[in-house]
């Protein structure tokens, strides 16, 4: 888990221990009372020295040419997916260095691969998708690579455009992956999270200036399949419902 997401669950976790403290909540409509003014935002500690290196982060991305794979006429779909996950995994290993396990165990695995199939026996690469990522009007090339068993990663997921009529590589993550959707030129990456009952959910778009997809939305939600919180206590019955008191009662 990289730095930032520490930080976000961290925060999490303190503000969910304040609110199980915290007193039940009677429901009910109630008055939000009146409107604070506007202000703007405060800046703390202005005079804070600019940091001598950037933050240990997946945000710092950059594209990459795949050589060795032919793209007939430039057009992804006639391109093999599976060699272009080999061709890629070898050239480039990512987030991973040539000597972790997790690399050498998958790249064993992906030397295994018909690049006739893709997705099945020993071959770790899933079926290709394709959807236009950069805006181009051109479809782009998204596959994913189940990575080697035991790890705190099991999915790579990588995205190809064709850049100058090169085979270029725009995006490449790997996670506990919980699920994946395209939505209009966007990637989203659910991803599972340290805090009980809760995912990741980070968006990747695409990046006009840097040629490649960035990370531009990383936060921690509730999991759609997460049971609701129960109550801290039974609410006290309206006084209405309460019965009245017998003769012998008052006496």
């Amino acid at each position: 888990m990289h730095r930032s997401r520490l930080a976000l669950t961290a925060g999490l976790v303190l503000s969910a221990a304040l609110l199980a403290g915290g007193c039940g909540d009677p429901g009910g409509l109630r008055g939000a009372g009146s409107t604070p003014d506007a202000q703007a935002p405060t800046r703390l500690w202005p005079k804070l020295p600019p940091p001598s290196a950037p933050a240990e982060d997946y945000g710092t991305i950059e594209s990459l040419p795949v050589k060795g794979v032919d793209v007939p006429g430039g057009d992804l779909h006639k391109a093999n997916p599976v060699a272009v996950a080999k061709a890629d995994f070898d050239e480039n290993p990512g987030m991973y260095s040539r000597s972790d396990a997790v690399y050498k165990e998958t790249a064993e695995q992906l030397a295994k691969c018909d690049t006739r199939e893709g997705g099945d026996g020993e071959c770790p690469v899933l079926n290709a998708y394709y959807r236009d990522l950069t805006g181009d009007g051109e479809d782009d090339l998204i596959v994913g690579i189940r990575l080697a068993e035991g790890h705190a990663e099991n999915l790579d997921i990588r995205a190809y455009a064709v850049e100058k009529r090169q085979l270029t590589q725009i995006m490449e993550m790997g996670d506990a992956v919980l699920g994946v959707e395209l939505a209009g030129h966007e990637v989203i990456v659910r991803a599972v999270s340290g805090m009980q009952g809760y995912e990741y959910r980070t968006v990747w778009s695409w990046d006009a200036h840097q040629k490649t997809m960035l990370p531009t939305t990383d936060e921690i939600v509730r999991s759609p399949n997460a049971p609701k919180r129960k109550p801290s206590r039974k609410p006290e019955p309206a006084a209405s419902a309460r019965p009245l008191p017998t003769p012998s009662d008052s006496r």
